[in-house]
């Protein structure tokens, strides 16, 4: 009688992987503070860290953290993607005035754009406006570039073909260049998740009484080296659920 052999799925090989790595990254920092390997008021402590959770999460300060850092980063997210696609796509339409910005967007994008967040604050105040704002410059910025790079990047004789047919400038992107930059678009869209996050965590920083990034520079102050972890690992999960929603995107526009 021959055995069977239980075949796993490559998904759950992946997962079972992930989640090893993750207990054992854990399992080994526990260990070295225990062995005092690590000295716990430079590195935190698991057990700590959990239990500073769970804190946070009962008096209802986390929930409310990343809610609020989660808000400004997907409104300053949708606002800068969009509008900087957009801009992007549009310059194509308009080369004379792609060459005419060129410089000053060339300028703006080599900008360090947390160095605008001090004006910002000035402009919209420390409230969730400013936060908003300085995402969504910050995203704004790349989304341009990176549809505009990819209107540069289409093929030139599938224009020239749809020339010599008879089309006008706008069939032509209609059905060549737009269909054609969306993986570029995609691609600035999944950079854009880090710098949204970096954009109102950075405000939350500068000016702010309430989100992760608030959570986070105020545990720093007190040494609380847990708290910060929990806020850090908050905004890490932040970030995967948002690269998430852009993977549900991308599959919509797949279709």
């Amino acid at each position: 009688m021959t055995g069977s052999r239980i075949r796993i799925s490559p998904w759950l090989t992946i997962l079972l992987g992930q989640i090893g790595l993750t207990v054992a990254f854990f399992g080994l920092w526990e260990i070295a503070v225990r062995a005092q390997w690590l000295p716990v008021y430079l590195y935190g402590q698991p057990s700590g860290v959990l239990s500073k959770f769970i804190t946070l999460l009962m008096d209802g300060s986390l929930i409310r953290s990343t809610l609020i850092t989660g808000a400004e980063s997907v409104i300053g997210f949708v606002i800068g993607c969009l509008f900087g696609s957009l801009c992007g796509l549009g310059l194509w339409l308009t080369p004379r005035l792609a060459l005419m910005l060129r410089p000053f967007i060339v300028a703006i994008n080599g900008l360090p754009k947390i160095a605008l967040a001090p004006l910002i604050i000035v402009w919209f105040g420390i409230d969730i406006e400013s936060k908003i704002a300085i995402a969504a410059i910050i995203t704004f910025i790349v989304s341009l570039m990176t549809a505009y790079s990819g209107a540069q990047e289409v093929d030139q004789d599938l224009i020239r073909l749809m020339r010599s047919l008879g089309a006008s400038q706008r069939q032509t992107f209609v059905k060549i260049v737009a269909p054609a930059t969306m993986p570029w678009i995609i691609s600035g869209l999944r950079l854009n998740v880090g710098f949204a996050l970096i954009g109102a965590v950075v405000g939350e920083y500068i000016a702010a009484k309430q989100g992760l990034g608030y959570l986070v520079y105020y545990a720093g102050t007190m040494y609380d080296l847990n708290a910060v972890w929990v806020g850090l690992f908050a905004l890490m999960l932040l970030a995967l659920v948002l690269d998430y929603g852009v993977t549900l995107l991308e599959r919509r526009l797949s279709y």
